[in-house]
């Protein structure tokens, strides 16, 4: 096994370790995320240093971390990052009372930034004008089959494919995930750029959207989706969301549909925080009214 390394850190602001990790998380049987009855959380990463699996538990007022792998070091130096230390949820004032009342009752709540582009890319391109629980088969099966065994303690965490081992990955293979031509020639596309993509981690955000729409089959809820998690953006906004203008409609409005366009408009005022006005309506528990019927699951297996 691997050789541990152990970090202590004790942030200066209160942390909800779940709400801040669990968006890295595409569904419940993700290969390369586990959480375990002890309380801990572990992801298994491909870093610039190689992959790495890091545990992270909370202890009393201070993180605890482990780590193992090539990039473990990596992972560690990393974690304040990943936890939201580079977040500020005070940035701009609340005007909404239901926002500021939910804010103050989930001071914990932080943009966490993975630092890793082609990591939560490609989840999101298979996320793409489908159901989540479609989505999430697809990646599970993907992971499960090309995925990289984690270094560690844990054997069935799974490790992303590298650029090459995603672009090598046959048509048919694609098929049998469920997930069609157009996403996977997206991945196909965004793998042969990995370098450039990845460095839109440490771009603002403009610079960031810029860099990754200019890829054919991306497009501004893929970006934000990516941004959000990977630069821990609170501005990155899924505009093309099946649900979220409603939602956003209903909570600030009263208006039970709203286009992209009004749900823009209603978040202007909070510019800069766009994103993080949205995870506050949902943890409202504010819902708009459902219309029509939902959208249905397809097995892009028969076809």
């Amino acid at each position: 096994m691997d050789t541990a390394r152990h970090r202590r850190w004790r942030p200066d602001f209160p942390l909800d370790l779940a709400r801040v990790l669990l968006p890295l998380r595409h569904g419940p049987r993700d290969p390369a995320f586990h959480t375990t009855p002890d309380g801990s959380f572990w992801r298994a990463s491909r870093t610039p240093a190689g992959i790495g699996t890091l545990r992270i538990t909370a202890a009393g007022t201070e993180i605890d971390a482990t780590a193992w792998g090539p990039g473990a070091d990596w992972l560690l130096e990393r974690l304040p990052l990943l936890l939201g230390a580079g977040d500020d949820p005070t940035a701009r004032v609340l005007q909404h009372p239901a926002l500021r009342e939910v804010q103050r009752r989930h001071p914990g709540l932080r943009q966490g930034a993975s630092g890793l582009v082609l990591e939560s890319l490609i989840p999101a391109v298979i996320e793409q004008k489908v159901t989540v629980l479609e989505a999430h088969r697809s990646w599970r099966y993907l992971l499960t089959r090309f995925g990289t065994p984690a270094p560690g303690p844990l054997p069935e965490l799974r490790a992303v494919p590298s650029a090459r081992e995603w672009a090598l990955i046959p048509s048919w293979e694609w098929h049998r995930a469920g997930v069609d031509p157009k996403r996977a020639d997206t991945v196909q596309r965004a793998v042969r750029l990995a370098p450039r993509l990845e460095e839109a981690s440490a771009m603002g955000h403009d610079a960031a959207v810029t860099r990754l729409t200019l890829l054919p089959g991306i497009g501004p809820w893929t970006a934000a989706e990516t941004l959000q998690r990977c630069n821990g953006d609170p501005d990155a906004v899924s505009v093309g969301d099946y649900h979220l203008a409603n939602h956003v409609g209903w909570a600030l409005a009263g208006r039970p549909r709203s286009t992209d366009e009004q749900m823009l408009e209603l978040l202007a005022p909070y510019t800069g925080q766009r994103h993080r006005v949205c995870r506050l309506i949902a943890l409202t528990g504010t819902r708009a009214p459902r219309f029509g019927p939902r959208l249905t699951p397809e097995d892009h297996r028969v076809r």
